[in-house]
């Protein structure tokens, strides 16, 4: 019964991966052009996420000041602290609303990008982020779940919305997990060309 149920997540996962391909595609193609231009014109990526989102936000960080799958300078990027463990962070209930806000007034200038991922679209910390960022006049790249909810609503024409159109929350942190890799890559083949084998 338990193997079955494993087996499962398996199928689950990948058929929502497959299904989201050709309608989030070219969504993050436009991220990635929004990232490319960013770190070229000597910007910075402010990513940030709300709950478990923020561990993914910090990945990202990692993979474009370190590497993704190939060696070259170092992008800037810095992943904004959030609390991972705060059960309502994805709600309009966070502990602490004005957190990432704050972080985003101190450190974004215009011409930076935030990446703000939420499963929900409905988190406090979030939607203030993404309003303190355009007081910053930076364009926001956000990768959402379900409708998109008050942060999907809050971006402008100039923004990017990744949307995945689902309920359950590991499978959407799973299409963002993906959609974050594309995004690094997309960055990286434009840098350095395409790589021979890869994608």
């Amino acid at each position: 019964m338990l193997e079955q149920r494993i087996q499962q997540h398996f199928i689950d996962s990948a058929d929502l991966k497959y299904q989201a391909g050709p309608p989030l595609s070219k969504s993050i193609f436009q991220a990635t052009n929004a990232l490319l231009a960013c770190v070229t014109s000597g910007g910075k990526i402010l990513a940030c996420g709300s709950g478990v989102s923020s561990l993914l936000a910090a990945q990202f960080a990692a993979h474009f000041v370190g590497r993704f799958e190939r060696d070259r300078p170092e992008l800037a990027a810095i992943a904004l602290q959030a609390d991972p463990a705060d059960p309502a962070a994805d709600t309009q209930a966070a502990a602490d609303g004005d957190r990432l806000a704050r972080q985003v007034r101190a450190l974004g200038q215009g011409g930076d990008v935030l990446l703000a991922l939420s499963v929900s679209g409905q988190a406090a910390s979030v939607l203030h982020a993404v309003e303190a960022a355009h007081a910053r006049d930076m364009t926001v790249i956000a990768l959402l779940g379900s409708t998109g909810g008050l942060v999907g609503r809050a971006l402008r024409e100039t923004d990017v919305q990744v949307c995945v159109s689902h309920e359950r929350a590991a499978r959407i942190h799973e299409v963002h997990l993906l959609a974050l890799h594309c995004l690094c890559d997309g960055v990286d083949a434009q840098l350095l060309g395409e790589q021979e084998g890869s994608a």
